[in-house]
């Protein structure tokens, strides 16, 4: 899809000016994130009654605002719920843990990141199931602060790696850059302005 790949391309040009996004899990981190450096947003709360107002503040600050559709009160885990966020919102992607729903994006032109938690071995090898099947335009790792994990899945794959979970400071911020993932997402405020 035309659209997709600019958007894709423009979240990658920002993600070189500053690796940070911003992941917010409620109303003081929302106004918080307008302000920061971050010009990607991960919405990681709301429901269908307000994620429109959520997103319109988001793109209002000429921010990207990427939901996270597993986190939305009141949406199915069907298509129609990504149709319901393309006609009633102003997102600009959607991250989630099912193919289908990043299926549908894909088609809807939103970027696509797919989320994955590593908790064992075979979560590393499912992830290989994403790159060759999927439909993601970025791969976000959890917890973020598995440099080897970052590593292995970086090496096998042309999809941007971005890592979150756990992250807590400057350290994790810079470990997880040089392990070759592209961004770190942090609800984390103290980071959003951090300078790489």
């Amino acid at each position: 899809m035309e659209r997709e790949d600019e958007m894709k391309e423009l979240m990658l040009a920002e993600l070189k000016k500053h690796s940070i996004i911003a992941a917010i899990k409620n109303e003081e981190d929302l106004k918080a994130s307008l302000k920061s450096k971050c010009q990607i947003v991960f919405i990681l709360y709301g429901d269908i009654c307000n994620i429109d107002k959520i997103s319109e503040e988001i793109s209002s600050a000429d921010k990207m605002a990427i939901v996270h559709m597993d986190l939305v009160g009141g949406l199915s885990s069907s298509e129609v719920a990504v149709q319901y966020l393309v006609e009633n919102t102003k997102i600009d992607g959607v991250i989630s843990t099912k193919s289908s729903l990043l299926k549908k994006a894909h088609e809807e032109g939103l970027i696509t990141v797919q989320r994955v938690f590593m908790i064992d071995s075979k979560s590393l090898n499912n992830i290989q199931y994403h790159i060759n099947h999927g439909y993601a335009d970025f791969i976000e790792i959890l917890p973020g602060v598995l440099p080897k994990a970052i590593k292995t899945i970086v090496s096998s794959s042309d999809i941007p790696v971005i890592a979150g979970g756990l992250v807590s400071d400057e350290d994790d911020v810079k470990t997880i850059l040089e392990a070759g993932a592209i961004a770190v997402s942090t609800s984390n405020n103290n980071l959003w302005s951090y300078n790489l």
